[in-house]
């Protein structure tokens, strides 16, 4: 049976023992039902997973004994989605969640000029990319960046591979078909009302290439779990 997974972020590979917060030591004795003796697995979301034995089952403050470490390396290539947050929290939200469990590293809240929503619960959302990354069983956090502003990104962006999806009736291909295996990608992801002319010149001027996503018009939460799935199907083995 496969050993529950628990976030562990101050862990660090020298300590031979570690106490859960009160939380988690509440659901890993109060409802999982772990006691002495029991095995979990920790990671502290950078790469480290920790297999560990409970030493002290309180609820409040459960102990354990680190028993060994086992270091993950960097998924490669790393994804990238800059998206317009929506309004409506709720949608942007199952994005994260989706998004994490599909195998994007990293998640940049963009401020268009049509952007919805610009002030972030920033706790909230990392509380979501975490129980995202236990549930899919990884030992990398997906990062949350800063909310940065559309044209501050695309004038900066050194990734290899950059792409804008929009909705304008131009050349564009297919995502799956132009985006390279083993280069680190990034895509622009627009609002609801999608990105102006002016914003998709100015991608296209800093070497952004134009893509679709499909044949079907696709809220904008729904654009950022296609193009992740695109992308990460590029790279699936």
């Amino acid at each position: 049976m496969e050993l529950p997974v628990f976030y562990a972020k101050e862990l660090q590979a020298a300590q031979s023992q570690y106490t859960m917060d009160e939380p988690t030591s509440k659901y890993c004795v109060q409802v999982l039902r772990k006691t002495i003796g029991d095995h979990v697995l920790l990671t502290d979301g950078n790469g480290s997973k920790y297999e560990a034995e409970i030493i002290d089952d309180h609820r409040k403050r459960c102990v354990l004994n680190i028993l060994n470490v086992t270091t993950v390396p960097p998924s490669h290539p790393q994804l990238t989605i800059a998206i317009a947050f929506t309004k409506n929290a709720s949608r942007i939200e199952w994005f994260l969640e989706k998004a994490v469990e599909i195998g994007v590293q990293n998640i940049i809240p963009l401020i268009t000029h049509r952007t919805e929503k610009e002030k972030l619960k920033v706790e909230r959302l990392e509380s979501i990319l975490v129980s995202a990354m236990l549930q899919s069983q990884q030992s990398f956090i997906t990062k949350l960046a800063p909310a940065t502003t559309f044209n501050e990104l695309v004038q900066s962006c050194t990734i290899s591979q950059k792409f804008i999806a929009h909705c304008l009736p131009e050349s564009k291909q297919f995502l799956l078909h132009v985006v390279k295996p083993a280069e680190d990608a990034i895509i622009l992801i627009g609002p609801e009302g999608d990105f102006t002319p002016q914003e998709i010149e100015l991608a296209l001027q800093q070497q952004f290439t134009p893509v679709s996503l499909g044949n079907t018009r696709l809220r904008t939460e729904t654009a950022g779990v296609v193009a992740a799935t695109l992308l990460a199907a590029k790279n699936v083995e």
